[in-house]
């Protein structure tokens, strides 16, 4: 494309932040650690976890980029930035997490493919930009839409960078028509992150950000919007980020039997202590994050310091001074995370566990070798650490 360039070859990789914890290099794949993810209830840009399937493209001149709609439409058009700069400004809080956010740990139950995040692959950030039903009116798609008179009822992401999955093409993704055309939904197409315009490893110079739903589909490095019938028929809509019952391997996987992933369920996590930790006394503080896909709120959030046998109530909030209250959106991010603080009494050896409710009283299952599966997705089992309260061994 003129003006952003896809590299062929990892030499012109931008410069990351060194705190980051590296999980693979080429792509480049990283997440920061636990403690400084709760630091900030906006996560800093250099903390933001990164997810990449190729070189991180460039922009070699601003001027001569766009974006092509079309497909199932009447009016296909080019955008500029300077197309998209003149459409109504929205920013939206969100918090993105891929899919395979927490894999390590389903991986200790049985070997999984993928990634080997930890508990950070997430973050929460203010998006600037367009929405995408806003964009869609300009060629000629009204708000609310689930489909176009030529029978468009999905909308495809097109990238411009190079992915191995894809033999070589782009990654791409989409979501239905009638999620893509509704305000509510929040849909962007995002140029900026936290005031600031889009660093490279975050889709600069234009991205899509849908809110509530797996990170997958916030496609990067935007290059072209396809109106088409049928979802996305790229690889990670079709053979990858698809939710498997344990029985399933990789000798019987028959990936047309389920559908994409989406919303993501209600997750949580401690973020105070490390899997394995050392308390100087019988006093602790846990601190964690906990988020639900789809907007759904966090009603509860549970902590055990018994292994889950008995319980306490965290506190949650968002912003400093501001009561949160899961369903009212004119007070509280509705697609965002909320942080979780609970005084707890440890005694001498003790498994702290979290677990969080959202406002469809959705809860996360007990055990992760229930919702094991072959990709390590989705693991929002209970959150669990082991702490001693005295002189480490180390």
């Amino acid at each position: 494309m003129p003006g952003l360039r896809a590299p062929t070859d990892y030499t012109e990789e931008p410069p990351r932040h060194p705190i980051l914890r590296v999980n693979s290099k080429e792509p480049f794949n990283a997440e920061p650690p636990r403690s400084a993810l709760i630091s900030s209830y906006v996560t800093p840009v250099d903390l933001f976890y990164k997810r990449n399937h190729g070189p991180i493209p460039i922009v070699d001149d601003l001027q001569k980029y766009h974006v092509s709609i079309t497909g199932l439409i009447e009016n296909p058009k080019k955008l500029s930035m300077g197309d998209v700069w003149k459409l109504p400004k929205y920013t939206v809080t969100a918090t993105l997490q891929c899919a395979g956010n927490r894999r390590t740990a389903m991986s200790k139950v049985r070997t999984v493919r993928g990634v080997g995040w930890d508990i950070s692959a997430l973050g929460n950030a203010v998006w600037g930009g367009a929405k995408l039903a806003d964009v869609l009116e300009l060629v000629g798609i009204p708000k609310l839409s689930s489909n176009t008179p030529a029978g468009g009822k999905h909308v495809e992401f097109v990238s411009i960078d190079k992915c191995k999955e894809e033999k070589g093409g782009p990654y791409k993704a989409s979501i239905p028509l009638s999620q893509a055309s509704n305000p509510e939904a929040d849909v962007l197409l995002a140029y900026e992150m936290n005031g600031e315009p889009l660093n490279r490893d975050h889709g600069h110079p234009l991205r899509v950000v849908v809110p509530g739903v797996i990170g997958a589909r916030s496609v990067k490095w935007l290059d072209s919007i396809n109106i088409i019938v049928e979802p996305c028929q790229g690889f990670f809509m079709q053979k990858d980020y698809k939710m498997f019952p344990p029985s399933v391997n990789w000798d019987n996987i028959d990936w047309s039997t389920r559908r994409p992933l989406m919303d993501f369920p209600v997750q949580s996590a401690i973020c105070s202590f490390e899997d394995t930790d050392v308390l100087k006394d019988g006093k602790a503080t846990v601190k964690g994050y906990a988020v639900s896909g789809g907007g759904r709120g966090i009603e509860r959030v549970d902590i055990s310091v018994d292994g889950g046998k008995t319980w306490v109530e965290a506190s949650r909030y968002q912003k400093a001074s501001v009561p949160y209250i899961a369903d009212d959106d004119n007070h509280s991010d509705k697609w965002a995370w909320v942080f979780f603080e609970a005084d707890v009494e440890v005694p001498q050896n003790a498994e702290i566990v979290v677990k969080a409710v959202d406002v469809a009283a959705n809860v996360q299952p007990e055990k992760v070798e229930d919702i094991w599966n072959l990709r390590g997705v989705l693991n929002t089992s209970w959150h669990r650490v082991n702490v001693s309260v005295g002189r480490s061994s180390m």
